[in-house]
């Protein structure tokens, strides 16, 4: 039998898997990695994976280690990389600083990783363990292990509504349903995201920015990405204003036309077109595999409510962050999610709460979405090709704010 964990070990991966959350958002296409090194049961060297994935967390670790490194325990939340990019590998990085022993929680899914680190340092000596707190650190990087498994990104639905499920009034007026707090949480959301995207309805109605606003996280704004089959969004935007400070792509429908795509490009927009398609929309599978091309690991999703109950009805959504204020609207408002043609209970969406927190008057609740009999990952379920047809139109769908259209 495995012998149980030992306290101080979990007490240090523990504190690596904190440090790893330091570069959610900021890292990929790499995952966000924590690295401890521990010697004579104290802390000497602490790293995580930096803005843009270089350097890796082990090699920060080492660099603040220095000397103390030699016969050290390093803890890493992932397993070291084993192949040279632009840097060498970290497994090289740790032979050579002399640890004696690496804990690893999970083996990295990169196909020029995936176990070949834990025998390069168990060729070299170094005494390797694996496992510790494996789900917590494979759910940290659900993103990563989806992108290299799946093909596309974690993506994360976020809704702010009233108590009975409502995003607008009858009239459209949606400014602000939810407090100050709710909305500062939103923003850090966005900022422990790689990208964020809508469709073109909302970026027609609402010419939103979506940058993260917050004090001292105002660079960590995340890749903004517009479904735009028609290329309909204006040049005049707030998106395309701020384009060249802010990366913003647009996935429209191939061939492009170009008196359309023209001025966008001119703006520094980066316009990505995709052939798979229907008559309502892009095909959502393929948006999200050509955004894991290009290397993002997690997509928030803010609008609207075409776009939500299309990526709902294609099995595409693995987490909800649901904002709701303490207000009633009433059935002639605009619904957040629409008709997602499950017959029996038993078809519903399934989802686990993962926790609630009381933002003012307004609360959050966030939920883990159930694979619904799909092979599992560290997040949810890998899903196969879906329908990407956005739903029938009902009055309380919000037909302004489409899927892709």
């Amino acid at each position: 039998m495995p012998k149980p964990p030992d306290e101080r070990d979990q007490g240090f991966m523990a504190l690596a898997l904190r440090l790893a959350e330091r570069g959610l958002g900021s890292t990929w296409p790499n995952p966000a990695v924590g690295c401890v090194v521990v010697k004579a049961g104290r802390v000497v060297g602490r790293g995580w994976t930096q803005p843009g994935g270089r350097p890796h967390a082990e090699t920060e670790a080492l660099k603040r280690s220095g000397a103390a490194a030699l016969g050290a325990t390093a803890y890493v939340t992932l397993e070291p990389c084993a192949h040279y990019g632009r840097t060498p590998p970290c497994t090289m990085a740790l032979i050579q600083a002399g640890v004696r022993r690496v804990v690893a929680a999970t083996l990295c899914p990169d196909k020029r990783v995936d176990g070949q680190g834990v025998a390069q340092l168990r060729q070299a000596g170094v005494e390797v363990e694996l496992g510790l707190m494996r789900a917590e650190a494979e759910a940290l990087n659900a993103g990563f292990f989806l992108k290299e498994r799946a093909r596309r990104p974690l993506v994360t639905l976020k809704l702010a509504t009233s108590l009975d499920g409502r995003i607008a009034t009858r009239s459209g007026a949606s400014q602000w349903l939810t407090g100050e707090q709710a909305r500062a949480r939103g923003h850090w959301l966005r900022a422990t995201h790689d990208a964020i995207m809508i469709g073109s309805g909302t970026a027609l109605a609402d010419d939103p920015a979506l940058t993260s606003r917050l004090p001292g996280l105002e660079g960590r704004s995340p890749v903004r990405v517009v479904l735009d089959r028609r290329l309909r969004l204006p040049p005049g935007s707030r998106l395309a204003a701020t384009a060249p400070d802010v990366p913003t792509w647009v996935l429209t429908s191939a061939p492009v036309v170009p008196e359309r795509a023209g001025p966008l490009r001119a703006q520094g927009l980066e316009l990505i077109e995709l052939t798979a398609s229907d008559r309502d929309g892009l095909d959502l599978t393929a948006a999200l595999a050509a955004l894991a091309g290009r290397g993002i690991t997690r997509l928030l999703v803010e609008g609207g409510a075409r776009l939500a109950t299309a990526l709902l009805r294609a099995r595409l959504v693995d987490r909800l962050a649901w904002f709701q204020a303490p207000l009633l609207i009433g059935s002639d408002g605009f619904a957040a999610i629409g008709e997602l043609e499950r017959a029996r209970i038993a078809e519903a969406v399934r989802l686990a709460r993962a926790h609630s927190e009381t933002l003012a008057d307004d609360t959050l609740h966030a939920y883990i979405v159930l694979s619904e009999g799909k092979p599992c990952s560290p997040a949810s379920s890998p899903t196969s090709a879906g329908s990407s047809r956005s739903p029938r139109t009902r009055p309380a769908a919000a037909p302004d704010r489409t899927a892709g259209g």
